[in-house]
Order: C-alpha cells, then structure tokens, then sequence
C-alpha cells in the first residue's frame, strides 16, 4: 500500500465521524459574543455544572496552590511574587486577559508562562519552572484566574503585528499525515461531531484548563501538541516561538470572550 493511500485511509477513517451535532438551546450570556462561541457552550450540561460551581471545579486545587506559591519566597533574592506585586487581586487584574504581550527586550511576543518564569529569573534570580510542571500550571491559573470574567483583549498593533500573521498562517496550514490544518477542524466544522468528540470554535480563553481527559489542568501548549499528534505532525516544544505566534492569533480570534480560566472542558 503507497503512502498516499494510507493517508486518503487514515484521513477517511478521522473524518468518518463527522456528523452534525446540535447543541443545548440557551442564554449563554457572555460565553457568546456575536457569532463567537466558548468552549463552555459546547460542553455537556455536566461538564458546565463543574466548572460553574468553584467548590466543585478541581482546577481550584491548582489556583488554591499557586495563591501559596504567590506568597513563596524562593532564589537568592530572597523574594516572593508579592515581594514585587503584592495583593494579586489588585496587581493581577487584567493581566491575564491582555497575554501574549510584546517584549521588547527580547524582540517578540511572550505568554504568560514565559513571563512567569522571566520574573523569576530576573527578580527572584530563582531557578526557571518546567513546563507543565505543578508549580507553572499553579501560578499561571492563579494569574489568570484575577482576570475571570474579563474579554480577552490583547495588542497586535505595532510590532506585534507580524507574529499575529505568523500565527494565522500556522493556523492555517495542513500539516502532518493527515494533512489538516487547526481551521479544517475549529472552522469547517465546528459544531459537528469527530468521532465521539464535539468540534468547538478552538479559543483560548479558558486555559490553563482542567481537561476531564488528563484529570489535571494542562497548558494550551499542550492542547497545540496533542492537536498536532492528532493530525500525525510533529509538535513544536513547549513555548516555542510557532506556538507562542498561535497563542497571539488565538487571542484575538476569540476577542471580547471572557477569561475563564479555570475552565473545564472534556
């Protein structure tokens, strides 16, 4: 069997489960803004019931944890995030719905991870955190979590402007065995059913985010990394320059949504 007809299979058997799927009718409030649609009018009536209830959402573990951290001192420095910043209810309140941002000290744009980890660095002179660890996932879902409820709003103008086009054209590319690109799913068909899982608009606004499936919360890098194993690409590294230029085309394709974080999603 040549390579080309191993792909027309795999691709037929991924898209074979495409079906229309109608969603529960109701007043999504904020969760809808215009045509653009959260996760959270996606997920089944069970999911939303988690994650509207904080007591019982479990990503409140991780944002309980990175208040302590917040607190922590750590380096050589001798500091704590709030050593710098201290009540994260005052000094936090946005900042999470204005990320990915232009550095200009390193001539491109940086998520909130990295700018985390840059603080740490640079202030605390405290050692970098590992991507996905407890600890980054803590801090980052503690941030943004100061910012639930607020649209998402980040800057492209100036020269942000061309990793937003580096990131759109990412979106849109077809890549890996599959030959698919985020837009065949997040765009041609959302709505609709792949397999036995529900095509939403793909938007950010909700992560870091407590996926049912890893009984944790995870980065949007690693969404990007599963998505691009799905398709049989090979995944860029956490943080790497293509993800962080999606992460910028991201945001501004689901502008005006609210922060969720921490969301729940299946």
């Amino acid at each position: 069997m040549g390579p080309n007809v191993i792909k027309l299979a795999l691709v037929a058997g991924l898209t074979a489960g495409f079906a229309s799927a109608a969603t529960a009718d109701g007043d999504w409030g904020s969760y809808q803004v215009g045509d653009l649609r959260s996760g959270y009018t996606y997920a089944a009536t069970e999911t939303r019931a988690i994650q509207d209830e904080d007591i019982e959402n479990p990503a409140f573990l991780w944002v309980d944890y990175g208040g302590e951290l917040w607190e922590d001192v750590d380096g050589d420095a001798g500091k704590a995030c709030a050593s710098c910043h201290a009540d994260a209810d005052d000094s936090m309140k946005g900042v999470g719905a204005r990320y990915p941002v232009y550095s200009q000290e390193l001539g491109k744009p940086i998520n909130l991870e990295q700018r985390i980890n840059k603080c740490r660095v640079d202030n605390m002179q405290a050692k970098a955190l590992k991507w996905e660890s407890r600890e980054l996932l803590a801090l980052t879902t503690y941030v943004k979590n100061q910012s639930r409820g607020m649209p998402i709003e980040v800057d492209v103008s100036g020269p942000m402007q061309s990793f937003w086009e580096k990131g759109k054209a990412f979106y849109n590319q077809r890549r890996g065995q599959l030959d698919m690109a985020c837009a065949s799913c997040h765009e041609d068909n959302a709505g609709n059913m792949i397999r036995a899982n529900l095509l939403t608009q793909g938007h950010s606004n909700g992560f870091p985010t407590y996926r049912l499936k890893w009984q944790k919360v995870g980065s949007l890098h690693r969404r990007f990394r599963g998505c691009n194993k799905q398709v049989r690409a090979a995944p860029y590294g956490y943080g790497s320059d293509e993800y962080v230029n999606l992460e910028v085309y991201l945001s501004t394709r689901g502008s005006g949504l609210p922060v969720e974080t921490p969301a729940v999603r299946n």
